[in-house]
């Protein structure tokens, strides 16, 4: 018996309402796998929690958390809470805490998506995003607040060891896929981080003479997204470069209502957090309207994580044959149809392939 032990993480807004089809997909899997089970347990964290008890999580959340094999994330955030509180208190916290360094996000076209491209091509390309250091620190400060001599000071942390794994992870990703690599970079600005930056990436490249890799300027790249996207196969980036560009890479395949993620701690030390890139939509709660792909598809990313790449692929294969019918349609993408309906038809799919797979 595969057992897995998953922490769920509903959050804010429309969090529970998306999470609650990843896991009724989760559930379809184990019913149909008798050698499979999924154990789950809720913890009702977030700005709700925050709201009431002045923090988003207990103190000992991570000492709580890890022991799970994975984590499985709604959405954060409320508008009675600034954002940099539920992502510095929750989200990176988390990252940083379980040593999620890796942030992963493909930028894949399903059939039966639609394309704001006005042109159908075949997008099939993958973020590694660095997701502990980097622009995102919490080191600075602000200095003679309120006067004429106010300063603030934002710090970027690149370290050798932090740089160099983000490089070879991606590295190995391209490896086993197309074997292309580019680098985002701006070091034609950014004399000191980026620089450094592509001295590492030009180091690492040497050990994988197989792969195909290149660098590109930051702001060249949000330009070749939308003109050139089908040239791309795997892209490692800064956190803060990452997180903007998968956001445009969001649109390409279909919305962020696609647009899965994961924070992996690659050696499995620590448990890995999977969620959807959407944020928690307050306006959306209770509505029933919202598209939960993004949920499922990060559930597909767990499942690979877990060594459950056979189930993942059909979860996928799923997902794009919902699409193509187009009989469910949530209203993100021109339909009518409800969260539910959504989730309802991808768990039928699947079921569907399964038979088909085992004859």
């Amino acid at each position: 018996m595969r057992r897995y032990n998953i922490a769920l993480l509903p959050g804010d807004g429309i969090g529970p309402e998306v999470l609650v089809e990843g896991v009724k997909v989760l559930n379809k899997i184990a019913s149909l796998d008798s050698d499979l089970e999924f154990i789950f347990e809720y913890f009702p964290w977030g700005s709700e929690y925050y709201l009431e008890n002045g923090k988003m999580m207990p103190d000992d959340a991570l000492d709580i958390l890890k022991k799970y094999d994975a984590i499985y994330f709604g959405a954060v955030g409320l508008p009675e809470v600034p954002d940099w509180i539920p992502a510095h208190q929750l989200l990176y916290k988390i990252r940083r805490g379980f040593n999620q360094y890796v942030n992963l996000r493909p930028v894949k076209r399903l059939q039966g998506a639609p394309c704001y491209l006005n042109r159908d091509l075949p997008i099939d390309m993958v973020y590694v995003r660095e997701n502990v250091e980097g622009e995102y620190t919490d080191i600075g400060g602000r200095h003679y607040t309120g006067s004429s001599l106010e300063t603030v000071a934002q710090v970027n942390l690149f370290t050798r060891t932090g740089t160099e794994r983000i490089m070879r992870y991606a590295f190995k990703l391209a490896e086993k896929r197309r074997g292309k690599i580019a680098s985002i970079t701006k070091s034609n600005a950014l004399m000191h981080s980026m620089v450094f930056w592509d001295e590492i990436f030009e180091e690492v490249k040497s050990d994988y003479p197989d792969v195909e890799a290149r660098q590109v300027l930051v702001d060249a790249m949000a330009m070749f997204m939308v003109t050139e996207p089908e040239k791309f196969d795997v892209l490692v980036a800064s956190n803060l470069f990452g997180d903007i560009l998968t956001d445009l890479g969001a649109a390409l395949q279909g919305g962020l209502g696609f647009a899965p993620s994961g924070n992996i701690n690659p050696e499995k030390e620590y448990p890995s957090m999977f969620e959807p890139v959407h944020g928690s939509s307050p306006k959306d709660k209770g509505k029933n309207r919202v598209n939960p792909i993004a949920t499922i598809w990060a559930g597909k990313l767990m499942l690979d994580h877990l060594g459950e790449q056979a189930w993942g692929e059909r979860v996928l294969n799923a997902i794009e044959e919902v699409l193509i019918d187009g009989n469910v349609r949530t209203p993100d993408i021109g339909g009518n149809s409800s969260t539910q309906e959504m989730g309802d038809a991808i768990a039928d799919k699947l079921r569907h392939i399964y038979a088909k797979a085992v004859g």
